[in-house]
């Protein structure tokens, strides 16, 4: 099985590239996770790649061959948008974003289904968006997007490291003492829509979520610091997004439902670790 995972690396440039991609996506997405999960809005991830099947739909309807100039600006509007209603007292964060999620799937099949000349195999359309059109996809141009949003995020974390760290665990006390916690929130949500827009066409819809909350839990379940859940974090989901690209290619199994199965396995372990360690 070795062997024939060298052959499609050595024959197969869109493997490379795929797994250069996902590796890329994988890092963004568990540093991003963790100030999402212990912020309880993890699920943006869920909601937002709705959006972004739904502006696909609508980029599908009109007849562009490029759906990212729709999905990115829509996806990032729903970002900050639902980052105001968060703060509502009248709609609270969760129950946003299952309208926003619930929405946005519904209006996006509602327009491949009512423009099914333009869409082609609606069936087939839907799948993919939802979860994932594979390795074959994936172009060079891909993996230098991803490689810049990488050093986006990286220098986000980075240079803003103790403001995120505040902003995360208090926003009223990071507020007050002259934090400008809707100007670091709004940054995290537009480079998490950012996110998810490229890494639609590899994990699909419906499973972009995990690559946000398991990387992040597992690491939770084993360290207590913020610092060492982040770098935990990281390469936990880089390690799974391997793993997987490694075990479809053996198996011919999807793509990134393997990767999610390998961060729940992931997950399972280090909660068997963080137990053995409490009854140390």
């Amino acid at each position: 099985m070795l062997d024939k995972v060298l052959a499609y690396f050595s024959a197969y440039p869109t493997v490379r590239y795929a797994t250069a991609a996902l590796l890329l996506i994988s890092l963004c997405a568990a540093l991003l996770g963790v100030s999402l999960v212990l912020k309880r809005f993890s699920m943006i991830g869920d909601g937002l790649s709705h959006v972004t099947f739904g502006a696909g739909a609508i980029a599908t309807a009109l007849g562009l061959m490029t759906p990212m100039y729709v999905s990115l600006p829509l996806t990032i509007v729903a970002a900050v948008l639902l980052l105001k209603i968060r703060s509502s007292t009248k709609i609270q964060g969760d129950a946003a974003i299952a309208m926003v999620s619930a929405g946005s799937l519904a209006f996006g099949y509602l327009l491949l289904n009512l423009f099914p000349g333009k869409s082609g195999s609606i069936s087939g359309d839907a799948c993919s968006a939802l979860f994932g059109s594979g390795i074959l996809g994936i172009a060079r141009d891909d993996v230098i997007i991803c490689a810049c949003l990488a050093l986006v995020v990286l220098f986000v974390f980075i240079f803003f490291y103790n403001k995120i760290f505040a902003i995360t665990f208090d926003e009223s006390f990071s507020s007050a003492t002259g934090i400008r916690t809707e100007l670091y929130n709004t940054l995290i949500s537009i480079i998490t829509g950012v996110i998810i827009v490229i890494a639609m066409n590899m994990v699909g819809a419906l499973l972009i979520s995990a690559l946000i909350i398991f990387p992040a839990l597992s690491a939770m379940r084993v360290f207590k610091t913020f610092r060492s859940v982040t770098i935990c974090s990281a390469v936990i989901s880089v390690f799974c997004a391997l793993v997987g690209v490694l075990v479809s290619l053996m198996l011919n199994t999807p793509i990134g439902s393997t990767i999610v199965v390998a961060d729940i396995l992931v997950f399972a372990a280090f909660s068997l670790v963080g137990w053995l360690k409490g009854k140390a």
